[in-house]
């Protein structure tokens, strides 16, 4: 009869396509993935970079901005009732460079005694908010948090304290930092993005914005933000985070040590994989012709190779209809392995139903319960044991067993055994293996398991029988006695003593019970 299988040389070639076609996916794959995460480490350590290096710079800027209001603050001591000379120097001070958006002078009190640029809502004023009276309390070079002056404009406030000769305080001169305008920030940062959506951004120690590209974010509270947290908590690094619109983001940031602000730097993650796309289509386009000549030489190699087995295989089917074995010696047998195939087919093809016979005899199974009989499970605890495995053996036995057979009959008995195995088998979990030890004994084997995992199950199983109508019309009840190699035995015959000797307690105690077996002292 004709086979309707798939035969050898197609199946030769079906997996030879299928191993190219996997294997140049995988490659591709592979390549994409190593350079996706080539591209992600170069842009986080970039960014960490950047933002370390915009972090120094921000931090050489306030340190500058020290210098020179201290400066001021050493020129003007002597002069603090002259207005003139206060104005002159609050003019000199804005205009000798683009640092800060206004510079004024206080007296100790705080009230202003001048200001550049000119502001009659300001002169002469005390100044009441946190930043100025921070200022004034500790009377130290201070750079303010984010705050709403007298004229409502969000500022960052930083001040230098003015002292006599004599180490009296005088009052301070300090300049601000317009948030929401055009400041210093935008010169030191502004250009420091791509036009990709990679943009820079600082925030204050509290995780507040004080600059960004868009205007519209200052002053946001942001420390919800992984990458802010971490900036704010003074650690500098770079890592993948989600920001604040739902956009993965490779960010680097890097504290501003004088300040306890944070600098960041990050650019969109599809932005920054773009080009590898691009790059496994290129490969891909590459790859194609080579990978279809390679398929035709593995189609012919294959059809070469496949051709005598295939011979080989029709044959061995006919000779087994008909008893006639030449068709098999005719066939040619071109490479070492279709010979010495053909010539073991020729010489064993009569003992083959033998071998079936034989290994069949050797069937591993209990015939009654369909469990593992006790010589496959013998076989396999010593290959645990030779293998230094650790599991659990769970020893049971049906209570009153023999008054089933007595009142019932053993047709009956033999289905209780039947209900038995099948709610072992319920109750096993993947790798336990279920066995019948001998009569009414049976035992789990139960690999990698602790006493109280073992005892778990057994307890499950005993449970159900307890609660089940059985196939003679009512429950039937088990003892069960827990082992676990090693810790309780160090040999197969000790763990069965210590669960046989489990078992017999549970039986002492009433039967239908657990008991787990007593740890092996050493």
């Amino acid at each position: 009869m004709k086979s309707k299988q798939i035969k050898l040389k197609y199946l030769i070639m079906g997996v030879a396509i299928a191993a190219f076609i996997l294997t140049g996916i995988g490659s591709i794959w592979s390549g994409y993935r190593m350079n996706v995460d080539s591209i992600k480490e170069n842009t986080l350590e970039t960014n960490r970079v950047y933002a370390q290096k915009l972090a120094t710079t921000a931090s050489s800027y306030l340190e500058e901005s020290f210098q020179i209001l201290g400066y001021s603050a050493g020129t003007i001591k002597t002069k603090m009732h002259d207005s003139n000379a206060l104005n002159q120097e609050t003019e000199r001070l804005k205009m000798q460079n683009d640092m800060f958006n206004s510079v004024l002078i206080t007296n100790a009190e705080g009230r202003v005694l001048s200001i550049s640029p000119p502001s009659e809502e300001v002169q002469g004023a005390v100044l009441t908010s946190a930043g100025a009276k921070e200022a004034l309390s500790k009377k130290k070079p201070l750079v303010s948090k984010p705050y709403k002056g007298i004229t409502g404009r969000l500022l960052i406030f930083i001040s230098y304290p003015i002292f006599s000769e004599t180490n009296e305080y005088l009052g301070m001169v300090a300049g601000t930092i317009y948030l929401k305008e055009r400041n210093v920030f935008n010169e030191l940062l502004g250009e420091h993005y791509y036009h990709d959506g990679s943009y820079v951004y600082v925030v204050d120690s509290d995780g507040r914005v004080i600059y960004h590209q868009d205007p519209s974010r200052v002053n946001d509270i942001v420390i919800d933000n992984k990458v802010v947290q971490a900036v704010v908590s003074g650690k500098s690094g770079a890592f993948q985070v989600v920001n604040t619109k739902g956009v993965e983001m490779l960010a680097g940031f890097s504290t501003v040590p004088l300040t306890g602000w944070g600098v960041v730097a990050q650019r969109p993650i599809d932005v920054a994989l773009a080009p590898s796309f691009d790059r496994v289509q290129e490969v891909a386009i590459k790859s194609i012709p080579i990978m279809l000549i390679s398929i035709l030489i593995v189609l012919w190699a294959a059809a070469r190779i496949a051709n005598p087995l295939q011979q080989l295989a029709t044959l061995t089917e006919e000779s087994m209809e008909s008893k006639n074995v030449e068709g098999l010696k005719a066939v040619r047998s071109w490479y070492f392995e279709a010979h010495y195939l053909k010539s073991a087919l020729v010489r064993s093809l009569t003992f083959l139903q033998g071998q079936v016979s034989f290994f069949k005899d050797q069937s591993t199974t209990d015939p009654l319960t369909g469990l593992t009989n006790r010589r496959t499970m013998d076989a396999m605890l010593a290959e645990w044991l030779d293998n230094e495995s650790p599991h659990a053996l769970i020893l049971l036995d049906l209570d009153h067993f023999k008054s089933v057979n007595d009142t019932y009959g053993h047709a009956v008995g033999d289905k209780v055994l039947q209900f038995l195995a099948y709610n072992m088998k319920a109750v096993a979990r993947e790798g336990d293996v279920c066995c019948r030890y001998g009569g009414e004994e049976f035992v789990l084997l139960l690999p990698a398991t602790t006493a109280e995992e073992a005892a778990q199950v057994a307890e499950q199983l005993r449970d159900i029988l307890a609660h089940t109508v059985s196939p003679c019309d009512r429950p039937v009840t088990l003892s069960a006695g827990v082992a676990v190699y090693p810790q309780m035995a160090d040999t197969t015959e000790k763990l069965f003593e210590v669960a046989d000797s489990a078992l017999y307690l549970a039986k002492q105690a009433g039967r239908n019970r657990v008991i787990v077996g007593e740890q092996e002292n050493k």
